[in-house]
C-alpha cells in the first residue's frame, strides 16, 4: 500500500512539472506568426480599402501596410506619398502619434535600472578592450556567409550588426551591403524570398546616400515580379516590393539613371495584370514623357489590354496609343508584330465603346497595311486576336454600314460589307438587305445584283437554300419596285 501511494505521487509530481515547463495551451495563436501576421494584414488591409475606418492606427498595423496602402493613407490625411517605406511610415507614425510599444517598454525598464544602480567613489573602472572588436568580428561573419551565399544568415548578421553596434561615426561600410545584397540576387532573388530582405537593403543604402550599382539593382526589382495576385511569386515579392525598390534607388544619388527601360516596363506590366490601371498609366507617361525612353510594345499593350477591359477606360487606351506614338512607333508598322496588333486590337475595343467608327476603321486599315502578316492580313488577325475584338470589328462595321444607308451611300455600304469576309467577320441578315437596298434606292443594278448573287452564295455555303430563295424573291421585288427593271435580264 505504500509502494502504491509512493508511486502515485511520484506520478502527479513528475505530470506537474511536465506542465509547469510545457507552452500554455491558450498560447498557441502566438506560435504561429504567419497565421497571426496574415490576419492582421487582411484585417488591416480592409481597414485601408474602408476610408471612414481610417481614423487611428497603432504601430503594429502602420508596420504591416504595403507599400501602395501606406501612399493611399498617406493620400487620405493630406501627407507626402513619396520616398522609401521607411518614409511612409515615419510619416504616418507622427501623424497618428503612436509609438512602438517595446520602446516605451525599454525606456521604463532602462530608467528603474538606472534608479537602482549605486557606483562606488572609490572604484573605477578601466575597458582596455578593442572597441571596434564585437563590431568588426560581426563584420567578418556578415562578409563570411555573403561570400558562401547563405543569404539568410547574411541578412541576419547585418540586421544585428546595424541594430547593436552601428552609430553615425561607426557606419556600416557600403562593401558590406553590396556583398548580402549580390547573395540576395542570385537565383532570380532566391525565388522571390529574398525580395524583402534586398528591400530593406536598398532603402537603408539609400538613406545612407550610397550609390546603388546598376545590375543589382535593376535585378532586384525585376526579379521580385511573377505571375501571380499582386504580382507575387509563391506568395514572396510582388507589386509593392518594386515599387518600393524602385523609390529607393531613385533616391539614390544617380537618381532614376541607375534604371533602365525594362524594369520600368516589367513594372508596369505587372500593374496592368493586376488591374491598377491608373498606376501602370502615371509609371508608363513617366517612362515616356519624363525619361524619353522608348517602352517594347508588350508594355503598350499590356497597358491598352487592361484598360480595354475594365469598359470605362476607352479614354486610357487612346493615351496609350498617343504615347505609343510619341514614342515613335507608326500605327501602319504596329501590326507587324502580335504585341502590336494586341495595341491596335485595344483600340478599336475603345473605339466600339465611345462610338467612334473612323477611329476603329482607322486603326483595322492601318493593320492591313503592315507588312510581315503574310500569308494573312494584319486587320484579319486585329478582327481574330480576340472574342472582344471580333465583337467590336463587327459592331463597328455594323453600324457604318448603317450610317451609310442613312446617308445613302453606296459606295461606302458596299465598301464596308467587302471588308467584311477578308476581316474574317460575317455579316448579318438587316447589314445585306441595307447595303442591296441602299443600292437599289441609288439606281445601281450591276451592284445591286452583285451583292445579292452574293448574298445568295454565303446563305447556300451555309446550308440555307430554302431561306435563300425566299430573300431572293423579296429583295428582287424590292429592286423591281425602285427602279422598274428586271435584274435578271
Amino acid at each position: 500500500m505504500r509502494f502504491c501511494t509512493a508511486t502515485v505521487a511520484l506520478a502527479v509530481a513528475s505530470f506537474s512539472c511536465v506542465a509547469a515547463f510545457a507552452p500554455p495551451i491558450t498560447s498557441s495563436f502566438a506560435h504561429a506568426p504567419s497565421l497571426r501576421d496574415d490576419v492582421g494584414r487582411s484585417l488591416v488591409a480592409a481597414a485601408v480599402q474602408d476610408e471612414t475606418a481610417v481614423t487611428t492606427m497603432d504601430y503594429g498595423e502602420v508596420n504591416r501596410l504595403t507599400y501602395r496602402e501606406l501612399q493611399r493613407v498617406c493620400k487620405e490625411k493630406g501627407l507626402a506619398a513619396t520616398g522609401t517605406t521607411s518614409a511612409l511610415r515615419s510619416r504616418l507614425l507622427d501623424f497618428f502619434g503612436t509609438t512602438p510599444a517595446d520602446l516605451a517598454g525599454a525606456a521604463a525598464a532602462a530608467a528603474v535600472t538606472a534608479a537602482d544602480e549605486c557606483v562606488p567613489d572609490d572604484i573605477t573602472f578601466c575597458d582596455e578592450s578593442n572597441p571596434d572588436f564585437e563590431f568588426n568580428s560581426l563584420l567578418k561573419e556578415v562578409m563570411q556567409k555573403s561570400e558562401m551565399r547563405h543569404w539568410k544568415a547574411a541578412t541576419r548578421k547585418l540586421k544585428q550588426l546595424k541594430k547593436r553596434y552601428a552609430t553615425p561615426d561607426r557606419p556600416i561600410p557600403q562593401d558590406a551591403y553590396l556583398a548580402v545584397l549580390e547573395a540576395c540576387v542570385e537565383n532570380r532573388l532566391h525565388g522571390a524570398r529574398a525580395a524583402e530582405p534586398a528591400r530593406k537593403i536598398l532603402e537603408e543604402m539609400s538613406e545612407a546616400q550610397m550609390e546603388i550599382p546598376i545590375n543589382l539593382g535593376n535585378s532586384c526589382v525585376v526579379n521580385c515580379l511573377g505571375i501571380e495576385e499582386s504580382g507575387k511569386h509563391d506568395g514572396c515579392g510582388g507589386i509593392d516590393t518594386a515599387l518600393a525598390m524602385l523609390a529607393a534607388i531613385e533616391d539614390s544619388p544617380s537618381g532614376s539613371n541607375n534604371l533602365n527601360v525594362e524594369t520600368y516596363g516589367a513594372v508596369v506590366s505587372a500593374l496592368s495584370r493586376d488591374g491598377s490601371v491608373d498606376e501602370a498609366m502615371l509609371l508608363l507617361r513617366a517612362m515616356v514623357v519624363e525619361k524619353s525612353f522608348t517602352p517594347p510594345l508588350s508594355v503598350l499593350a499590356d497597358v491598352g489590354k487592361a484598360a480595354a477591359k475594365c469598359g470605362d477606360r476607352s479614354e486610357d487606351v487612346l493615351q496609350v496609343l498617343a504615347l505609343a506614338k510619341a514614342s515613335g512607333y507608326e500605327l501602319d508598322s504596329i501590326g507587324s508584330a502580335e504585341a502590336g496588333r494586341d495595341l491596335l486590337a485595344s483600340g478599336v475595343i475603345a473605339a466600339e465603346q465611345m462610338g467612334n467608327l473612323a477611329l476603329g476603321l482607322r486603326l483595322l486599315t492601318a493593320a492591313s497595311k503592315a507588312e510581315g502578316c503574310a500569308p494573312d492580313r494584319g486587320d484579319d488577325l486585329v478582327a481574330a486576336s480576340s472574342s472582344a475584338a471580333q465583337r467590336a470589328c463587327t459592331l463597328i462595321h455594323k453600324r457604318a454600314i448603317n450610317t451609310a444607308f442613312v446617308d445613302n451611300n453606296w459606295k461606302l455600304a458596299v465598301k464596308l460589307l467587302e471588308l467584311m469576309p477578308e476581316r474574317s467577320l460575317t455579316p448579318s441578315t438587316s447589314v445585306w438587305r441595307k447595303v442591296v437596298t441602299v443600292c437599289a434606292k441609288s439606281e445601281k443594278s450591276k451592284k445591286a445584283s452583285a451583292v445579292l448573287f452574293d448574298w445568295v452564295r454565303t446563305l447556300c455555303f451555309h446550308q440555307r437554300p430554302f431561306s435563300g430563295i425566299f430573300f431572293v424573291k423579296s429583295i428582287s421585288y424590292i429592286i423591281s419596285e425602285n427602279f422598274r427593271s428586271n435584274v435578271f435580264a
